[in-house]
Parts: structure tokens; sequence; C-alpha cells
């Protein structure tokens, strides 16, 4: 374990994932929270989901999207992806000294329309005021989320079974790139844009069919496709992508390779992973076409017996191994 805190212990990968399980887990262990998935299942009279989370992007604004829109996407998505129907959100917000009102108002305007397209409720939050450092972009912004089970739905094992077949609901590395550009200033004529977008809908679309079996379900945020994948692996299962089957958009697969960034480990705010057995995935596909968010829905892999590697097969029948990300990948991107 380092001895500081690094950028890279936020980036999503093995030092953050090194971080969470020497320092926070034997601290905060519990049953609810040691499954470590995107939110945790309690009990209630029903059994609801909770998540946290905290967006420091930069810039604030970006094209597709900004940090106040952002900040309602992440949360509703992470309950979302554990089966939750997303119901209720908190907003705290640590603001600068020196930020503009005008500024101010745009992300407020923006996490409320985020939040009535979600249909979601923000029910309580928190402001403070830090001095004027230069170094928050003007606003830090901490979420809480609670969803709920509609009665019946079956809650997704989040573990990965042989046979399964691995689906993404749409375009990878979209939003990560988005922001880097934006970022960067690198000029790319039309912008890429962001697809950070609440995905209640889209989760629900699937698990409102009772012939569908969802064993894992994740938004692949942090560490993009790659690390969801490694995440998702079993000592005694591998995770086999088709090479080249997941979808990018051509503006961003240019940026890629103009670049040399690998679209599997770019962020993401705007599709799911799901692993379902072979019987339904065709259903499930199915299901996620018929919504605005899951159009270009498509298998791209799937797990068989093995060792806890992620391979991609390339078309030749040789394998190239996809290890979980390390070190600092792209910097505030959500």
């Amino acid at each position: 374990m380092d001895d500081k805190i690094m950028l890279a212990h936020g980036s999503g990968g093995e030092k953050y994932r090194e971080l969470v399980k020497e320092i926070f887990l034997p601290a905060y262990s519990n049953e609810f929270l040691n499954p470590l998935n995107d939110s945790a299942i309690l009990t209630g009279g029903e059994k609801i989901a909770m998540t946290t989370d905290s967006y420091v992007v930069k810039p604030l604004f970006f094209p597709g999207g900004d940090i106040g829109s952002l900040a309602v996407s992440g949360t509703v998505n992470d309950l979302a992806v554990s089966g939750a129907y997303p119901k209720y959100i908190s907003v705290g917000m640590i603001l600068e000294a020196g930020l503009s009102m005008s500024t101010l108002s745009k992300i407020v305007d923006s996490i409320a329309r985020t939040a009535k397209e979600a249909g979601v409720q923000i029910v309580t939050g928190d402001t403070k005021v830090i001095e004027n450092r230069g170094s928050s972009d003007g606003i830090f912004i901490n979420t809480a989320g609670i969803g709920i089970f509609p009665k019946g739905r079956a809650v997704p094992q989040q573990k990965i079974e042989v046979g399964d077949r691995i689906i993404i609901s749409g375009y990878a590395a979209s939003h990560g790139m988005a922001v880097m550009a934006k970022r960067e200033d690198l000029g790319f004529l039309p912008p890429i844009l962001s697809d950070a977008a609440p995905l209640g809908d889209l989760t629900a679309a699937v698990l409102n069919n009772k012939n569908h079996i969802i064993n894992a379900m994740r938004d692949p945020t942090r560490g993009g496709v790659a690390a969801t994948l490694c995440e998702w692996v079993t000592t005694d299962t591998d995770i086999i992508l088709y090479d080249n089957s997941v979808p990018v958009r051509p503006d961003v697969s240019a940026a890629c390779s103009l670049l040399g960034l690998d679209p599997l480990f770019i962020a993401n705010e705007g599709i799911i992973l799901l692993c379902v057995p072979e019987s339904c995935a065709e259903s499930v596909l199915t299901s996620l076409k018929s919504n605005k968010h899951g159009e270009y829905a498509r298998i791209i892999g799937e797990v068989r017996k093995g060792n806890a590697a992620v391979k991609a097969v390339t078309e030749f029948g040789s394998y190239r191994r996809i290890m979980m990300p390390s070190g600092e990948l792209l910097p505030r991107i959500c």
C-alpha cells in the first residue's frame, strides 16, 4: 500500500481497489457493504437499494452534459443496475468562493431537468463553501440515492456463470473521450458528445420481463468495460470478448486511434453491461433495443470455464489478454 494518496487511487483501476480493500473495507465491513456492488441492498419493511457517489469532473460543462446532469445520471444508474427502481436522491454541494451564481444556476437547472427525466425526486441536500484555491473547479457534488424493488422483481445475483453471454447496451467510450477532448481543447469538429443519461427505463425494459434471467449488470464507469469484466471474472471462469465486437462511435474510435487509447478502458456514463444465460440473450437484446438508450445493444462476449482471465479472441483464433487497468487513467471524468 502506498504511503500517500495519488490521483491513480481515484481512477477506478488497481490502486482504487487496493484503497477500498485495505483501508475502507476493514473499517466499515458489514453484510451490506462487503459485496461491493454499485448499490447496497438493504432491508427496511421492503427491500431497498442505496448508493452514494461524488462528482469532480473537469470541465464542469462538456458537449452532451455537465456535472449536474452527470451527478443525477450516475446515481440513478448505480441504483438501476442493482435491479432497483430509482426513487429518491440527495444532492450535497461543496462550492468554491468566487463561483458565479449564473454557473451555479445552470448546474442546478441541469440537475432538476435530469431528475425529472429519470423520474426521481431530490429530497434533501446540503451546501458548504470553501476558500477559493482553484483546486475544486468551482464545485464538487456528492449524491446519495435510494431505489426500491417492485414486488416480484428478481435481484441480479451479480455473479457470472459459465455459458452466459455478455451484452453491452450501446456505444462505449463516448463520455470519457468527450470530457477529455473538451478539457484538453483538442478541437475535434464536430465535438465528441458525452452519452451520459439516466438509464432506469432501460434496465426496467429488461427486468420487467419475468422470462429474463440477469446474472450480473453494471454500468462501466471509471476503468471502462475492461475494469467491469475484470471485476466479474471468477477463479473458475474466463470471459471471452469477441474482437472488434464492442460498438464505438466512429468519431470516438478515430480519437482513440489518434491518441493511442483503447476504448475498452475509457469511462462510460450512458451504457450498461449485462451477463445473461444464452437461453434469454436474444430476448434481452430485443428488450434493450426497444429503448432509445439501447438502440445499439449487441452481444460482445461469453463466459467459459477457465481460471480468471479476460481475453479478446481475434478473427485468427489468437487471444489478447485484457488486464485490470492500473495507474492513472483519464482523470476527472465523473
